[in-house]
């Protein structure tokens, strides 16, 4: 009875959610994203493995500096008090999201030559991992400060990891290997276990604190306050 409950409301909010979605932020990253990958083929000439996979790697940072604006609200803080959690509010935005991601990384992937083109399934986990952090970064601004655009903050946080770790991480702990290059398998196996560190850091902070759940009951004992936009 009260999954059934949730489900409905789930599909109540759907639309309000959808319509406080930044969605230029996200058409912009993606647009982004998607001139990266075809950049090699519009140069011309022979497209090489390691152009290639920069190529999808800046397309995957920018598409994560776009989505890392999902959870901007400009009205969180004057709708805190409402019956409806932020995992689900979170988990609706996320929905929204991901279908299109995918369709627009698959798209990124086609537009790098085939012979340029790196294994799809590792370079789908680094597209996968840099863009739960850019959600990880959001969320943790949110639970943390109650953000009402942790966009701004994620999105430069992820910008900074994302030029300094070519730069300091050692070779034994490389991240950013060629599709040639011997450590490429031990490399992916890394960004598995960050790619898990970043989901389950994105689901400690949908979860409201304690002190927060505590307030929205006193403030909304009757549940009869209207949805979230955040």
């Amino acid at each position: 009875m009260r999954g059934a409950r949730r489900g409905v409301l789930a599909v109540q909010l759907i639309r309000p959610v959808a319509r406080a979605v930044p969605w230029r932020a996200l058409l912009t990253g993606g647009t982004l994203g998607l001139l990266a990958a075809a950049l090699p083929r519009l140069a011309g000439g022979e497209v090489t493995p390691w152009a290639g996979v920069t190529a999808l790697r800046a397309a995957a940072l920018c598409g994560a500096l776009g989505a890392a604006f999902l959870l901007d609200d400009p009205a969180r803080r004057t709708t805190a008090a409402v019956p409806v959690r932020r995992a689900l509010r979170h988990a609706l935005r996320y929905a929204l999201l991901l279908p299109l991601a995918a369709a627009w990384w698959t798209a990124a992937l086609l537009l790098v030559p085939e012979e340029a083109r790196p294994p799809a399934g590792d370079v789908t986990v680094e597209a996968a991992t840099v863009l739960a952090l850019a959600l990880a970064g959001a969320s943790f601004a949110v639970r943390r400060r109650d953000a009402a655009r942790p966009g701004q903050a994620a999105g430069a946080s992820l910008l900074v990891a994302a030029v300094l770790a070519p730069l300091l991480s050692p070779d034994q702990w490389a991240l950013f290997t060629a599709p040639d290059d011997p450590r490429w398998a031990d490399a992916h196996g890394r960004w598995t276990l960050l790619l898990a560190a970043a989901l389950m850091a994105v689901a400690v902070c949908c979860a409201e604190p304690v002190r927060r759940r505590t307030l929205r009951t006193l403030r909304s004992p009757s549940g009869t306050s209207g949805p979230s936009r955040g």
